[in-house]
């Protein structure tokens, strides 16, 4: 199923909306407990990228939904490329049901989890994705809070006409091949249950070669391809 580019940013909007209410609303008063005068702007960016950014001057969180992102989200084959996609399968969100309504729904969660990551003071340079994001990521889930906002985000998608299709997606090979990553491609995977962060420094016969960031910094890996995502969430 495909959706109009009009759809996709009011659906965005939505996004913005359910995430202000239902994730924003409960948590405000104890991020301002942290940081006084701390606020959270949500906005609807016109390309793919998706992401929570801070601006300590103005005490400012902002979160952007990407129209693009929300456009992929619709399609199967561009939905797997996500690292949204990975995560509910790979740990569970959802009973591990990779549909459109919870990729959105997640992408508010995850999202979210990185502002409560920033005032937490466990995000750090080249250290996203770690073990205290998925701590945060995984209480959204256990606390029912993804689930209100995967509930609230339907009701009023389709109370604006605009119904989010709930019909699981096939499980599709979510690697590229070898040959579309290229040197210096910023990637993830998992090592068991532990997510990894690094770059790729080399495109072998078999495998990638990709040097860790963060937590994995002077760590080197080889990893085969199908394995990869591109740190795009």
């Amino acid at each position: 199923m495909t959706i109009s580019t009009l759809d996709a940013v009011g659906l965005g909007k939505l996004m913005c909306a359910v995430t202000d209410e239902i994730l924003w609303g409960p948590a405000a008063e104890w991020v301002q407990t942290q940081n006084r005068g701390s606020q959270l702007i949500c906005r609807v960016g016109s390309g793919q990228a998706t992401y929570h950014r801070y601006e300590p001057r103005q005490k400012q969180h902002q979160i952007t939904y990407g129209k693009r992102m929300i456009l992929d989200k619709f399609q199967p084959d561009r939905a797997s490329g996500w690292l949204s996609s990975r995560e509910i399968r790979q740990r569970g969100y959802f009973e591990g049901q990779v549909t459109t309504l919870n990729l959105l729904a997640h992408t508010c969660c995850h999202e979210f989890a990185h502002l409560l990551q920033q005032v937490s003071g466990k995000r750090y340079r080249g250290s996203v994705h770690n073990r205290y994001f998925y701590t945060i990521l995984d209480q959204l889930h256990q606390s029912g809070g993804a689930q209100e906002t995967r509930r609230q985000l339907a009701a009023t998608a389709e109370k604006a006409d605009m119904p989010v299709p709930h019909e699981v997606m096939p499980e599709l090979d979510e690697g590229r091949p070898f040959n579309q990553w290229s040197r210096d491609d910023r990637v993830g995977f998992m090592a068991g249950k532990k997510p990894v962060e690094g770059k790729v420094i080399r495109v072998n016969r078999k495998t990638c070669t990709v040097e860790g960031l963060g937590v994995s910094r002077g760590m080197t890996y080889r990893v085969p391809p199908r394995l990869l995502y591109a740190l795009r969430d």
